[in-house]
């Protein structure tokens, strides 16, 4: 509960869902569960997308409120996003367990060096066309959905390079983070009950009990990030976004 304070939080502040906090503190509490090491990683990724689901869900909610989301923007990349958040879940599925992990991390350091990058990025006239954009929203869905991630760590610089004002590029990137999760949670459901040892409580590869347990306070605290996100500055949220995912990389590959 307290971990879901925390990623909610940091949800509607950042336009994430999550799933960097969420996936490297499962991957910590879930074998004191009893759960198996060659299991614990998809059902870290797969509880982590489902948690998306609700975080996203609400910080988009709270977002719309405030006038941050860009429904053109969210309607272009949907398309994309849905597709490549149910790739992400197959291909999981094909990569051998113990190196999920480090695949995991390698995403977030590459996520961290393109965002310390993009602050100094000079924002472009217009979004690129129909084609390119569902094609980008693609390429994030798989990535987000192999890292059990909303999405946002991509979603946010690409649409903030390419014009859209950094709030909401934040509120917006909420709104695909949820879809990218219901996409690619549904993948790791339906792998998840061709798989003998899962625990009690699960469906698929999500692991019921910290999806409840994350979900009941990440909810509740995506407003205190929204809000976060309407006060402060443009390059504070930017700093922001890339000391946090360098800390959270550092974690993972140190």
């Amino acid at each position: 509960m307290a971990l879901g304070a925390v990623v909610g939080v940091m949800a509607g502040l950042l336009g994430i869902g999550g799933g960097l906090i969420v996936v490297p503190a499962l991957l910590f509490m879930l074998p004191a569960a009893g759960i198996e090491a060659s299991i614990s990683m998809h059902i870290a990724l797969a509880t982590s997308l489902a948690t998306i689901i609700a975080t996203s869900g609400s910080s988009a909610l709270n977002h719309f409120k405030l006038g941050n989301v860009d429904m053109f923007v969210v309607k272009w990349l949907m398309p994309g996003v849905v597709v490549g958040g149910f790739l992400g879940a197959n291909v999981a599925e094909w990569i051998p367990s113990q190196h999920l992990p480090r695949v995991f991390g390698i995403i977030v350091l590459l996520l961290a060096i393109q965002m310390l990058f993009s602050i100094r990025g000079k924002a472009s006239k217009s979004m690129p066309g129909t084609a390119a954009t569902m094609a980008y929203g693609t390429g994030i869905g798989v990535i987000s959905s192999l890292a059990g991630i909303g999405g946002g760590s991509l979603s946010v610089p690409f649409l903030n390079r390419h014009g859209i004002e950094m709030r909401k590029a934040v509120g917006s990137s909420s709104v695909c983070g949820c879809l990218i999760a219901v996409s690619g949670m549904i993948g790791f459901i339906l792998h998840g009950y061709q798989v003998d040892a899962l625990p009690p409580y699960s469906v698929g590869y999500v692991y019921l009990p910290a999806l409840i347990a994350i979900a009941s306070t990440s909810m509740l605290t995506t407003r205190i990030g929204a809000k976060l996100a309407s006060s402060l500055p443009t390059p504070t949220l930017k700093k922001i976004f890339a000391l946090f995912l360098m800390f959270v990389a550092g974690t993972m590959l140190l």
